[in-house]
């Protein structure tokens, strides 16, 4: 089927027709993935600063009206909140009073109140209590914690770019592996393994483009994502790494260009845990110029679980290779 989009342009189909060797006839990256290329461009990213912000989890997730949403971040306990109109709080999760779990407490009217005694926070200092800075993107909730992160605060966490707000579908997912943050941005740093470890989403898999110093920090893949049998959708894609604990795979050709996925790693145990748990919290931004996307935007509820369920795919095999990469790093065998 062929017709014209609007300007005049040719319509092409989303789908292309797969005629390249199968998994074991693909050509092996390992000579490519050089160990100390990953090694360098993760010294870079672990290098930008953060402003010791954290992405705590998605903004959906702490609803006006709600329960509060408790998270552990670096070893430290936290609690956040709306009030009635909106506002996001967070601060310390023990109650000031006698350590109760704010987390299980109940939002009244927008205040906090905890259920141990009946302590009422309504976001300011209070009783000993201080609230901590943060930040709300649309997407993710964001909080500062300058004695975990330890480097010069910045008023507002660096938020990748992405697609114009509305023009996207987006969903997020969240998982938790035994490793480090770096474990979680050394294997978004390695794309050469996507269609070798993933090949039930990512087939024909070349690297364009690697890294060649700090003034080209960006990987270039040709990539073709599987949508069943032999039916792909072919793109090019760039992988960059903004901040210590975030890596962005952005399209730039072919279908969906401006789609982003942000992996963002969050340390959940405190720095030199003998056994550490890290948050891979990884949002998704679909995007699409043609005319029947505005169909998907309306549709974004039932579409959004699909979209955590081909993440979670994805990172139950992820999380298997950080935490491996971990594993291997703490008893001194990780190659190199």
């Amino acid at each position: 089927m062929t017709g014209r989009r609007p300007g005049g342009a040719r319509w092409t189909p989303p789908l292309r027709r797969r005629h390249h060797p199968d998994w074991a006839a693909q050509p092996p990256t390992w000579r490519e993935a050089r160990p100390a290329l990953i090694a360098d461009a993760l010294k870079r990213a672990s290098a930008r600063p953060s402003g010791n912000w954290f992405v705590v989890g998605a903004s959906r997730d702490v609803r006006a009206g709600a329960r509060p949403y408790g998270r552990t971040v670096g070893g430290v306990e936290l609690v956040l909140w709306r009030s009635d109109t909106g506002d996001l709080h967070a601060g310390p999760g023990a109650c000031p009073h006698l350590g109760a779990p704010l987390r299980d407490s109940r939002v009244v009217c927008g205040t906090l109140m905890c259920h141990w005694h009946g302590l009422a926070l309504d976001g300011a200092p209070f009783a000993g209590w201080e609230p901590y800075p943060v930040h709300d993107d649309g997407v993710l909730v964001w909080v500062r914690l300058d004695a975990v992160g330890g480097e010069e605060p910045t008023p507002r966490p660096v938020v990748p770019r992405r697609p114009p707000a509305g023009g996207a579908v987006d969903a997020v997912f969240t998982a938790v592996g035994r490793c480090e943050p770096q474990d979680v941005v050394a294997n978004r740093l390695d794309p050469w393994h996507g269609s070798w470890f993933h090949p039930y989403s990512f087939v024909d898999l070349r690297v364009a483009r690697a890294p060649r110093d700090e003034t080209d920090d960006s990987f270039v893949v040709d990539v073709s994502f599987r949508v069943t049998g032999r039916l792909v959708v072919p793109v090019r894609a760039e992988f960059t790494a903004p901040g210590p604990r975030t890596v962005v795979m952005r399209i730039i050709e072919g279908e969906g260009t401006t789609s982003v996925v942000e992996t963002h790693a969050t340390p959940l145990t405190g720095a030199g845990a003998v056994r550490p748990r890290t948050a891979v919290v990884e949002s998704v931004f679909a995007a699409s110029d043609r005319r029947g996307f505005a169909l998907a935007r309306a549709a974004a509820p039932a579409l959004r679980p699909l979209m955590r369920r081909a993440a979670g795919r994805l990172w139950r095999d992820d999380l298997s290779y950080a935490e491996r990469r971990w594993e291997l790093r703490s008893t001194g065998r990780f190659p190199g």
